[in-house]
C-alpha cells in the first residue's frame, strides 16, 4: 500500500529492521552513510536497493532535513554501487518512489538501481 511521505518516520519499517540486522539481506555495499542490498523480488537482471542510514521517510524528507555530508555520502554510495556492478556502460536506471502517487511502499528513503538488460520505456503506457 503506498504511503504518505509526510508521516513521521516509522522505526519498525522493513528497511529500519534490515539496518539493525533484524531481517537478513544480501549486502552489496555499506559505509557510514548508506547500505545497499539486493532486492528480494527483482524486477530486472540487476535490482539493488540503496538506503541511507539516517531516519528519512522519502527523497523529499531527505533533501529537506539531511546534512550536506549525509546527502553527499548517500549520492556517492549510489554511484559507487552502480559502478561496482558494471552498470555505467551500457547504462542503468535509478528510481526513488515518493508518496502514494509515486508508488512508495516502504516509509524509508530508498533508491532502486536497475540494469543488466534493456529496460524499455520509463513509464508503461
Amino acid at each position: 500500500m503506498p504511503i504518505d511521505p509526510t508521516l513521521p518516520y516509522d522505526d519498525n519499517n522493513i528497511f529500519a529492521k534490515i539496518l539493525r540486522g533484524e531481517i537478513p539481506s544480501t549486502k552489496v555495499y555499506e559505509d557510514e552513510w548508506a547500505f545497499a542490498f539486493e532486492d528480494i523480488n527483482p524486477q530486472a537482471e540487476v535490482h539493488t536497493l540503496v538506503i541511507p542510514k539516517g531516519r528519512y521517510v522519502s527523497w523529499d524528507d531527505f533533501s529537506a532535513r539531511a546534512s550536506d555530508e549525509e546527502i553527499g555520502g548517500f549520492v556517492r554510495a549510489v554511484g559507487k554501487v552502480a559502478r561496482d556492478k558494471g552498470l555505467v556502460e551500457p547504462g542503468y536506471r535509478m528510481m526513488a518512489n515518493i508518496g502514494a502517487h509515486g508508488g512508495q511502499e516502504v516509509p524509508h528513503l530508498h533508491v532502486h538501481i536497475f540494469g543488466g538488460q534493456p529496460l524499455g520505456p520509463m513509464i508503461a503506457r
